[in-house]
């Protein structure tokens, strides 16, 4: 097992705790020195708070335990590909490298919809790697998506123009 794929397992049991919370399965975990300094999952709904997400709350608590808001050297694993937020924040922090397992077809900030971060357009480049156990990270999302459909949970969709479908999944 590679070094990528063991932090990455230690992302998909943070995830594996948004799931077991009826959050959207998303987990993080940043490593400094080979270390792993902050680990997260997504707690939007518990928190009440829309930017609860995994990347977020794991970019804070490697901060405070740095002592620094920058996370020089610092490394971050993401059982999915982040969002324009989170790759915001990302860049912002300075991270090194994001490594995530899947990709997001619908809000990925990494190549999927829009890419951010790993150019010059900004004044961090950010290295992206993908793909790792990307298969698990999927398969934890399709389940969490599955259950909610055979639930016949109602979802709000926000389509293009402002017009909201609630739709069945």
């Amino acid at each position: 097992m590679t070094n990528h794929e063991l932090y990455m397992k230690e992302a998909v049991k943070e995830a594996g705790k948004a799931f077991e919370a009826d959050e959207v399965p998303v987990g993080a975990v940043i490593v400094h020195n080979k270390r792993v300094i902050a680990r997260a999952h997504n707690q939007i709904k518990l928190l009440k708070d829309p930017t609860a997400h995994a990347e977020m709350i794991a970019v804070t608590q490697a901060a405070n335990a740095l002592r620094n808001e920058r996370l020089n050297n610092c490394d971050i694993y993401v059982t999915i590909e982040p969002c324009p937020m989170c790759m915001g924040a990302l860049v912002l922090a300075r991270v090194r490298n994001l490594i995530f397992g899947a990709e997001d077809s619908k809000t990925g900030a990494c190549g999927s919809v829009i890419t951010i971060g790993a150019d010059n357009k900004f004044n961090h480049k950010i290295r992206i790697y993908k793909g790792v156990l990307k298969d698990e990270c999927a398969s934890l999302i399709k389940n969490f998506f599955k259950n909610k459909r055979e639930e016949g949970s109602q979802w709000v969709l926000l389509k293009a123009g402002g017009r909201k479908e609630k739709v069945s999944h």
